[in-house]
This record gives structure tokens, sequence and C-alpha cells, in this order.
């Protein structure tokens, strides 16, 4: 299976980003978390990659996708059924 550089953008209180690990969990997957309410330098790293600060998004090997369902999908698509 590929191996991707991932990380998930996104804050507690969010209820697309609780949608988004509420599906990590019940998959079992263990992306870190970067919270960009409590650490400034996660808001400017997606700021800086992808040119807003929306949550959820998942970096994938550089590149940012938003949008909880699009994150979802992908999710399915390359991490669970990619297994």
């Amino acid at each position: 299976m590929k191996q991707y550089d991932l990380a998930l953008y996104q804050y507690s209180s969010c209820p697309f980003c609780a949608k988004v690990r509420r599906f990590m969990a019940a998959n079992e997957l263990d992306i870190p978390l970067k919270d960009t309410m409590m650490d400034s330098s996660a808001r400017q790293q997606l700021v800086d990659v992808g040119g807003r600060s929306t949550v959820p998004a998942l970096m994938i090997d550089g590149e940012i996708m938003y949008e909880s369902d699009d994150i979802i999908h992908w999710m399915q698509e390359n991490l669970v059924n990619g297994s």
C-alpha cells in the first residue's frame, strides 16, 4: 500500500472536523491532527499551502484537500479500501 504524508488541520468544536475524526476512529486511521485554533503556526501553515484557513483540511503529500465529505471519500478510497 502507498504511504502518504498526512495531517488533518482541524479544531475540536468544528462539527465538520468531528465528522472526519469519527470516520477516522471508526476505521482506526491514525493521522496526525493539527489544531488551528490552539496552534497559530498550524493555521499559518494551512494558509501558506492552501490559501485559506478553512477546516477540516487534509494535507496529502504537501497538497491541501478541503471539505469533510471529500476528505472522508479520499480516506475511504485510499486508506480503507486501498489497504
